[in-house]
């Protein structure tokens, strides 16, 4: 039997997308005294003279710098409540679902967020945005015999974050599930045609490509406050001759900005698509009683 289909998907990034900064600057630098600019410095040269990928690079350097001061991934999610986001941000979860209408919900239509992140799933986990988010993607920690983070267990990179955009498409969301097992496409609980990808810029590509492949949406957004405008240009690229996204907007998720007219015209059109679809699959599989 074929899946309904009546999920909308939204996909987002996390630094740089839902906030400003990066999530390891708000909280584990201040709280252990470690020197941004030390630690992103260290991290560049594992990648650019030891060859490390750039996402082992930084969780290396976590567990080199805090070495006996190691926190457990309990420590971490409570210090992710000191997170910070775009304006808008987290009052969005909750404001989009007023976009659906009477007929969109008498025909099963809902909206999932989740958050696919190279940064750490635990931080997230105790942020303010947790409540709202179907499911969390990021960098984990393992934990020695007394609790503190040890080695990785899972890194999520620039380009492994389409695995989970897959998971989502499939409903695997457990570690487990392997996502490369055949699903027919009318049984995989959101397609892409019901996925919105929202992501800041070169690192998200991978995720904008397979929006663009197979009929998602996709928008990028910049920091309107950056003196330097080069999270602007970033977006800007990518809808040249990159053509990655139709779409860029300020990260503003306020009711009335771009960006949230983008998303909530983006989700109507689903959601009118999604109507569209089950009225005909019910006209089609309804035979009229016989006639005296």
């Amino acid at each position: 039997m074929a899946s309904q289909q009546t999920t909308i998907g939204i996909i987002y990034d996390y630094d740089q997308t839902l906030s400003p900064t990066y999530m390891q600057d708000e909280t584990l630098f201040p709280h252990f005294g470690i020197n941004p600019e030390q630690f992103w410095k260290r991290s560049r040269e594992l990648v650019n003279h030891e060859g490390y990928d750039g996402e082992l690079a930084y969780l290396k350097c976590m567990l080199d710098y805090l070495d006996m001061d190691r926190p457990t991934n309990e420590e971490l999610r409570k210090l992710g409540a000191k997170l910070n986001f775009f304006k808008g941000v987290p009052e969005l979860f909750n404001e989009l679902n007023q976009v659906l209408n009477e007929q969109h919900r008498l025909l099963g239509v809902k909206i999932e967020h989740y958050i696919i992140s190279s940064g750490l799933k635990a931080l997230l986990d105790g942020s303010a945005l947790a409540p709202f988010v179907r499911r969390i993607f990021g960098c984990e920690f393992g934990e020695d015999k007394n609790g503190r983070i040890t080695f990785p267990k899972r890194v999520i990179s620039h380009t492994t974050k389409t695995q989970y955009i897959f998971r989502i498409n499939k409903g695997m969301l457990e570690p487990h599930e392997d996502v490369n097992d055949h699903m027919a496409h009318e049984l995989r609980p959101i397609p892409f045609q019901h996925m919105i990808y929202v992501g800041d810029g070169p690192t998200d590509v991978p995720c904008f490509t397979l929006m663009k492949r197979y009929g998602g949406h996709a928008v990028a957004v910049y920091n309107p406050d950056e003196a330097s405008r080069s999270s602007f240009r970033k977006c800007y690229q990518l809808t040249g001759q990159a053509d990655r996204v139709k779409h860029i907007a300020p990260a503003d998720y306020r009711p009335g900005s771009h960006l949230r007219l983008l998303l909530e015209e983006m989700v109507t059109d689903i959601a009118d698509g999604i109507v569209r679809k089950r009225r005909l699959e019910i006209e089609e599989g309804t035979v009229s009683a016989p006639h005296f």
